[in-house]
């Protein structure tokens, strides 16, 4: 008699099965024989195909196409139907990885003729051909040689040398087939590719195998997908939006900043407006800082190797570093701020009563970041963080963590932006005790619950010194942007040696946090310019007003006008060519420029000016005095 078990479903349903029945079977429905809207499940807390057979008791949760982890599913069985597609559409093409990501998934291919747009759409049409003759995903395990000797045969060179990189103790891997196709890959996968219906190829782009520039250059096809063709259109609305949104493009049509390859990759020149920009932003934080009782520093750009060796940088993070020779000694030059701060607090003897020290620097750091991940401003090699590190007791740790993610939340409302928050924890490349660790985690994790505040956790993704807070606002695309952190440190105190006297007298060793508000300067420009579209806030704007004149008789009324408003503070610049007003109104607008004041005769013999907004909106004449304070209260809002 075959034996009966226990299938728990979600929202506490039980029910009694013949051992052998597969996911599929438990959670179709009783009479009807229709499967809910499932793509995978979850049987005692691990993600199963839902072909995969129960043994025994078993908690039993679907997935859906639409959850988080059903759309990441989704996405995957979609790249192993596009390699699928690839290589029944053309000849001498070898697979190697084809992942789920954020938005949607890739493959990496070897061709050497290389992908064309036209190439594209031949494979979607494939791809949608497959799908709908709805072939089967079918799971087996096989053992390892036997899946080598598979791929050999294939000449599929990546997939032999993916299997042969495995751990000696791996014995079996598990291969998935969709109508003759064979793929290596954990799983899980959809029942079959019926249920894929909602995606769009994107592009191509080139990627290094493994992500090593010393291998061979691959072609990369993107591709997103969803449950649903309302999701993915809504997506690919977005996706138009954000290039019209593009900062590179905009970086460029508002004369804000360049990237030159006659200065290298990765380094970006700022031009007067976006320069401004910076230079406002930075004011602003200095201000904000000062008002909380943090200390403006300043550090130098090299540091002699033996401190980052100290410091554990150059065993831990010496690739992402660039070095230099003076005077036969090696120098490494920083891509953090923090050691500069730590030799600050050992220049003298400190007491309790001198705690919490705050250091902050607007910082400038240098990172070796690979050519293939920079991207504008959002990944540099240059860049300028606002960087603090204060240095606390033990008992001062909570109420200086609070203090932070308060701050942060502070200049999110000002620049206008949501966020959401995430704690990482302790990666497998790390400094420092369990103990530490332990406290430490602990520590960031109580301050984030006296604040109220909901969060993620991101496991293994912390500092090598340190676990962390990670800010990430959401742009007015919807898309998250890590830029705020806070680090928890017990290590680098330790090993500088770094001390206070406390009240019994003796030597202890302070904590130390690591944090930034805005994150990198020039991503979070980046992130500013998409999120408005280059039509920054009046307070922000490099120019706040320019003033267009209608014939070269008004200029002189114009130049007088500019004068007062240079001196009053406001930003504003004078348009006084010999052109239609009309074309100098639209200049303006292309240009974002919150305000445009027109000056003709009305305005030269009322002594005034009219106003116009960037929207279109006429604000009438009106005195110079009256728009100076217009500007200054909608400045004061920072709206």
């Amino acid at each position: 008699m075959t034996a009966q078990i226990k299938i728990t479903l979600k929202g506490g349903k039980e029910a009694f099965y013949p051992a052998g029945i597969t996911v599929k079977e438990t959670l179709a429905e009783p009479g009807g024989g229709k499967l809910p809207s499932a793509v995978a499940a979850k049987v005692n807390g691990v993600t199963v195909d839902l072909s995969h057979t129960l043994t025994g008791d078993a908690i039993v949760e679907p997935l859906a196409a639409a959850s988080p982890e059903g759309l990441s599913i989704l996405r995957h069985s979609m790249a192993h139907v596009m390699a699928q597609a690839v290589q029944g559409s053309f000849a001498d093409v070898q697979v190697s990885i084809g992942p789920s990501i954020e938005d949607g998934f890739y493959y990496d291919f070897e061709y050497a003729a290389g992908f064309t747009p036209q190439d594209l759409d031949k494979i979607e049409s494939r791809m949608r051909e497959i799908a709908a003759a709805d072939y089967p995903f079918e799971r087996r395990e096989v053992g390892r040689e036997e899946a080598v000797d598979l791929f050999r045969r294939k000449g599929e060179n990546y997939k032999v040398e993916l299997l042969n990189d495995l751990p000696a103790e791996v014995k079996t891997v598990t291969l998935y087939t969709q109508n003759g196709y064979v793929d290596l890959c954990r799983g899980p996968h959809l029942p079959s590719t019926g249920m894929i219906r909602a995606f769009k190829l994107l592009n191509v782009a080139g990627a290094y195998w493994r992500g090593d520039e010393r291998n061979k250059m691959l072609q990369r096809i993107y591709g997103t997908g969803f449950a649903t063709q309302e999701a993915l259109d809504e997506h690919l609305r977005l996706l138009e939006e954000a290039k019209k949104r593009d900062h590179r493009r905009l970086g460029r049509e508002l004369d804000l900043f360049q990237l030159n390859d006659e200065a290298g990759p990765g380094l970006v020149i700022w031009h007067p407006k976006g320069a401004l920009l910076r230079t406002i932003m930075e004011e602003w934080e200095r201000k904000e800082h000062l008002k909380r009782g943090y200390d403006l520093v300043i550090g130098p750009q090299i540091l002699k190797v033996d401190l980052w060796k100290r410091s554990g940088h150059f065993d831990h993070y010496r690739e992402n570093m660039y070095f230099t020779e003076v005077d036969e000694q090696t120098y490494g030059i920083k891509p953090m701020n923090c050691l500069s701060h730590m030799l600050i607090y050992k220049s003298k003897i400190r007491s309790y009563r001198d705690l919490p020290l705050r250091y902050f620097e607007l910082g400038t750091v240098h990172r070796h970041e690979k050519a293939g991940v920079l991207h504008g401003l959002m990944r540099v090699r240059q860049f300028t963080q606002d960087d603090a590190h204060i240095l606390c007791t033990p008992e001062q740790l909570n109420g200086e963590i609070r203090a932070i993610a308060d701050f942060v939340g502070y200049a999110m409302g000002i620049f206008g932006f949501e966020y959401e928050v995430e704690l990482s924890t302790r990666p497998d490349n790390s400094i420092g005790s369990d103990q530490d660790w332990e406290l430490a985690t602990r520590a960031l994790e109580g301050a984030l619950r006296d604040n109220g505040m909901t969060y993620e956790v991101n496991e293994g993704d912390g500092a090598f010194y340190g676990p962390k807070i990670d800010f990430k606002l959401k742009d007015a695309l919807k898309r998250k942007w890590q830029c705020a952190t806070i680090q928890c440190d017990f290590t680098l105190p330790e090993r500088f040696d770094l001390s206070y006297i406390g009240e019994d007298g003796e030597k202890h060793r302070p904590v130390m946090l690591h944090r930034v508000i805005l994150g990198a300067i020039e991503r979070f420009v980046g992130v500013l310019i998409e999120h408005h579209a280059g039509a920054f806030p009046l307070w922000l704007s490099p120019v706040q007003a320019v003033l267009v004149t209608v014939t070269e008789k008004h200029i002189p009324w114009g130049e007088e006008v500019r004068k007062r408003l240079l001196d009053a503070g406001i930003r504003v610049e004078g348009d006084f060519r010999n052109e239609k007003l009309g074309y100098k109104i639209r200049e303006a607008q292309m240009q974002k420029t919150p305000f445009m004041l027109v000056i003709g005769d009305r305005e030269m013999t009322s002594g005034q000016v009219s106003p116009r907004r960037r929207d279109g909106q006429n604000l009438g004449s009106i005195d110079v005095e009256a728009f100076i304070a217009l500007v200054r209260e909608q400045c004061a809002q920072y709206r």
